[in-house]
């Protein structure tokens, strides 16, 4: 009988391909289990109701993204498959949403979710590369719209503030111009520190 050297690496996969595909799961594992432990802290009455709503709201996006790079696999395949045990996360990813947003336009947690998307997905688009004026335009208009409609942002707050600035910039460019990389590096730097602002402001509530 041959024997077994314990000590030898187990190889998971055989190409670069493959350990890709090996890295994305165990990102979207990681982030799953991040929104079941949310849940259970937001459950017990450990989080306040906005910074939930915000943290909930960034991971719902994060996964979507995640899943998107594990091509062929739906989430309920997903947690089929590896056997995964976050019920509460699956019901989260399921109805796209924070437990705490509700499908009237009136709440005022469901801005600072659509808040939240949105910072997320307009800096995505800067850091894949996209240039264009008409496809940046939409999201930081929407952006734009959203941070204004929330009324207990101060008017001189400062994430409001970088956001217009931005916001006027794109919106006096034509629809064919593309913004420089030294433009974008600048905007994703501002618009990041615009975001970590309002989070702070959450978490000060």
């Amino acid at each position: 009988m041959a024997s077994i050297d314990l000590s030898q690496e187990v190889r998971l996969y055989d190409n670069n391909a493959e350990r890709d595909r090996i890295d994305n799961m165990a990102e979207l594992y990681a982030m799953v289990n991040a929104l079941e432990c949310l849940e259970k802290v937001f459950s017990r009455d450990y989080i306040h109701a906005k910074e939930y709503t915000a943290e909930c709201s960034k991971l719902l996006v994060q996964i979507k993204v995640a899943l998107r790079l594990v091509p062929g696999m739906t989430i309920d395949e997903f947690f089929r498959t590896y056997y995964i045990q976050c019920p509460a996360a699956l019901e989260r990813i399921r109805e796209d949403r924070p437990i705490t947003v509700r499908d009237d336009k009136g709440n005022a947690l469901k801005c600072i979710a659509d808040i939240v998307e949105l910072f997320i997905t307009f800096l995505d688009q800067l850091k894949l590369n996209i240039r264009a004026v008409d496809e940046l335009f939409p999201n930081l208009n929407d952006l734009y719209a959203s941070i204004n409609a929330m009324s207990t942002l101060p008017d001189d707050f400062d994430a409001k503030l970088r956001v217009k600035s931005w916001h006027d910039k794109l919106q006096g460019m034509a629809a064919h111009e593309e913004v420089t990389d030294e433009v974008a590096r600048q905007m994703i730097f501002e618009l990041e520190t615009a975001y970590n602002a309002f989070q702070r402001f959450l978490r000060s509530g």
